[in-house]
């Protein structure tokens, strides 16, 4: 009897093994269920017209390298991408920002503070890179899409006299998904198409970028003006305010950034204008020293900052997510600064006090003056805490 009783468990036991796994693979059936198709010729003309303003430029060598490729696992800085000298680091330098958003303050880890970013696998770089690529094109799909642009061996557009063909966006494919979970994990399923050398890595998030938003919605974000979403000067290839705005806001205005701006787009109101973003927009130019970045951007939900700062990119950011929730964590506190160059093999570690003597400096000097003391990251940072100091704790300032 004792035997049959056991057996019977047994039974059910396997019984409801098989029934969860059956449960488990019509979830993930669902999840991954995507609808995926080719791009035609006129669609190619629009996208090259969006990024260039006309159809026969193309991507630089240096765009056409360029992927999301880590520095060492289980070093100091396991959790920063590289990044080159071209217009390119815009844009890995913004997902760079929501890496570090995911590793922080999203990822579960017995590890505490800027451990948690050293203490990284190559596994867990691409799980990053996965999260913070599906991060920014859920946002531009409003929070109900995303699309995923990847390369295939087939050629689906033929090239002809009105159309200049580069042999990658011709061979583009388009995966749709209407569940984030199922982007983000088609993403770290194919995440060697981003990360590889000669992948194209970063031109294809771009355009998954551009895909997810839907190229009618850019078009209307772009509203009146005929400004291309990239310039090109003297065969440079950067990234103009509207797309920086598409990477962090979701939307590719080109007053999105500016402080001038005292409402959102077409009908979205003061509440949607004033709404923070996860990560944040710190802008610095001697140049340019009165334009200041929308108050939104300056104070963001999460203490990370993608910086431009004399015309280059970095990340600045903090490990407490309270510091821009609690005026009394904003007097003294740390910031860490990073600036994608493969010379700077330490994160450098900033104090940062809003109350500091700052009325002993000499307020008859302008502070964008060639004699001032102050670094361009330090003016940056002044751009959000007016008037204070910056302490590099013995790392030689730069930047």
């Amino acid at each position: 009897m004792g035997d049959r009783k056991a057996e019977h468990t047994a039974s059910q036991t396997e019984l409801q093994e098989i029934a969860s796994k059956i449960s488990d693979l019509n979830k993930w059936r669902n999840v991954f269920s995507f609808h995926s198709s080719e791009i035609s010729n006129s669609t190619h003309q629009e996208l090259r017209k969006l990024l260039f303003g006309n159809v026969f430029q193309l991507f630089s060598c240096e765009w056409a390298k360029a992927c999301f490729r880590f520095r060492e696992p289980y070093s100091d800085l396991a959790y920063a991408l590289e990044t080159g000298k071209g217009g390119a680091r815009a844009i890995l330098m913004a997902v760079q920002a929501y890496i570090i958003k995911y590793l922080l303050f999203i990822r579960t880890t017995e590890y505490s503070h800027l451990e948690r970013l050293c203490r990284v696998s190559r596994q867990e770089q691409g799980e990053a890179l996965a999260a913070a690529l599906a991060d920014t094109l859920w946002a531009a799909g409003q929070g109900g899409r995303a699309s995923i642009c990847l390369i295939t061996a087939a050629i689906h557009v033929v090239p002809s006299s009105d159309y200049k063909a580069d042999n990658f966006t011709e061979r583009i494919h388009l995966f749709e998904f209407s569940e984030k979970a199922a982007a983000q994990e088609f993403i770290l399923g194919h995440i060697n198409c981003f990360k590889d050398e000669q992948s194209h890595g970063v031109i294809l998030f771009l355009y998954s970028l551009l895909f997810s938003r839907t190229l009618e919605r850019v078009q209307e974000d772009l509203d009146s003006t005929a400004a291309p979403l990239l310039k090109c000067s003297f065969g440079n290839i950067t990234c103009t305010q509207a797309m920086l705005s598409l990477l962090l806001t979701g939307r590719a205005s080109p007053l999105e950034l500016d402080g001038s701006q005292e409402l959102g787009p077409r009908g979205e109101g003061i509440e949607a204008w004033w709404q923070r973003c996860p990560v944040g927009y710190l802008r610095w130019s001697r140049a340019q020293a009165e334009r200041q970045v929308c108050p939104r951007l300056r104070t963001p939900c999460l203490p990370i900052w993608l910086c431009s700062i004399t015309g280059k990119y970095s990340v600045l950011f903090g490990t407490d997510s309270q510091i821009l929730s609690d005026w009394k964590r904003e007097r003294v506190f740390h910031l860490y600064f990073y600036n994608g160059q493969l010379e700077q093999t330490k994160t450098a570690h900033l104090t940062i006090d809003t109350h500091s003597h700052h009325w002993e400096e000499d307020q008859s000097e302008d502070p964008s003056s060639p004699g001032k003391r102050h670094l361009s990251v330090e003016m940056a940072i002044r751009t959000k805490w007016t008037g204070a100091t910056v302490s590099w704790n013995g790392t030689d300032p730069f930047f």
